[in-house]
């Protein structure tokens, strides 16, 4: 309701994970300058009116905050039909004013933070939707499909996929916000569920309960992972225990899902590589002096698409999209002789011993076929 409400309205919807406390909160409402925000009264424990109040006297920016459950006068409901603010004279009037362009910012959205600072990240309705289009159309998803996904909304997994995606579609969307497996199988029995996309983790959980329980998964048709090389045998133990397509992907929130295995591919290409360019988007991979790297040699990633971030708020010199419109993701890869690409790390978690960069991604990918790693994280540091 408000993702829909503020794009008619033409506010900037800013969406913030439910797991931030106010060291993380009082940073990014006051590099938004937020004048409203809206929290659950409590959630998984937590009283989140509490500490917004708590947030509230120390930014001079927020000037409201609502409060969903909450039961008082700035209570969700309460704010939302009390007032009949449709039948005042000014309605209509209030409702266009500042009704946006599709070029203008509908969204800000903040990054994890793993590089240090979170970065503000713009877009506009166009960039967006630019994404979510042919995405759509690459796993031939319709009005027909049903999507479940637990990936928060604000996450750009989420709120593309899980969000707006069906939306555009007109597709029937199931929403859970804490996962477990299995209330997740259930659900996709009872929900008939066509598509899902979450990290690889999740893909593990979802194969194990329902491998476990005997019972097979009669609607999926395809599950996306994104995030983390899938290992090779979970690919065949999820393809076999869910009859689902796996679909490996990349993508950042700066542009969204931008690589993404076909419908039809070989199931190797699942774990071999993170998918080819969807429909308008380019890329190329360079070493650092810019010169173009010859197909499978790994450099440094660069992405040019429509669904490209317009730019990070108050930080101008992290704009690293040049004047031909290239944007440097930061990842090392390689394409391969079909324009596949792989992830073969970050630039800031490159080993390099006895003069030859080491691919992060293929060391984990060995470690991940040893029986007893459930998860695998490796990281460089300067020796």
């Amino acid at each position: 309701m408000l993702y829909l409400a503020c794009s008619r309205l033409g506010a900037v919807l800013n969406p913030l994970m439910p797991n931030f406390r106010e060291h993380e909160l009082s940073f990014m409402l006051a590099h938004g300058e937020a004048k409203v925000f809206v929290a659950p009264k409590s959630f998984r424990g937590l009283d989140h009116e509490a500490m917004a109040r708590r947030l509230q006297s120390q930014l001079v920016h927020l000037n409201q905050i609502v409060v969903v459950d909450g039961g008082g006068s700035d209570d969700f409901d309460t704010l939302l039909t009390a007032s009949e603010w449709e039948k005042q004279p000014d309605a209509a009037a209030t409702q266009t004013r500042s009704r946006p362009g599709a070029d203008d910012i509908t969204q800000l959205i903040y990054t994890s933070g793993t590089t240090g600072e979170p970065k503000g990240v713009m877009h506009s309705a166009n960039t967006l939707m630019a994404n979510i289009v042919p995405y759509a159309a690459r796993l031939k998803l319709s009005a027909d499909d049903t999507v479940l996904m637990a990936s928060p909304m604000a996450h750009q997994t989420g709120f593309l996929y899980r969000l707006m995606m069906p939306i555009m579609l007109r597709a029937t969307a199931v929403l859970f916000d804490i996962w477990d497996p299995n209330s997740a199988a259930q659900l996709i029995r009872d929900e008939k569920a066509t598509f899902s996309m979450a990290s690889t983790r999740f893909l593990t959980d979802l194969t194990r309960v329902v491998v476990e329980s005997g019972e097979g998964l009669p609607s999926p048709r395809a599950f996306l992972c994104a995030g983390a090389p899938i290992p090779g045998p979970l690919v065949e133990r999820a393809r076999a225990g869910l009859g689902a397509k796996i679909v490996s992907a990349w993508g950042m929130t700066e542009n969204g899902a931008v690589t993404l295995i076909k419908l039809d591919d070989d199931d190797v290409r699942a774990f071999t590589t993170d998918g080819c360019p969807l429909d308008g988007v380019e890329v190329k991979v360079l070493d650092f002096d810019s010169h173009e790297m010859a197909r499978g040699e790994s450099g440094r990633l660069m992405v040019r698409v429509c669904s490209n971030l317009d730019r990070y708020l108050k930080r101008p010199q992290w704009n690293n999209t040049d004047a031909q419109g290239w944007f440097d993701t930061g990842d090392l890869a390689y394409l391969d002789a079909e324009g596949y690409i792989r992830i073969s790390g970050r630039i800031k978690d490159v080993i390099i011993r006895g003069g030859e960069n080491i691919p992060i991604v293929e060391i984990e990918a060995l470690l991940y076929r040893h029986p007893s790693a459930a998860q695998v994280a490796i990281v460089a540091f300067p020796d």
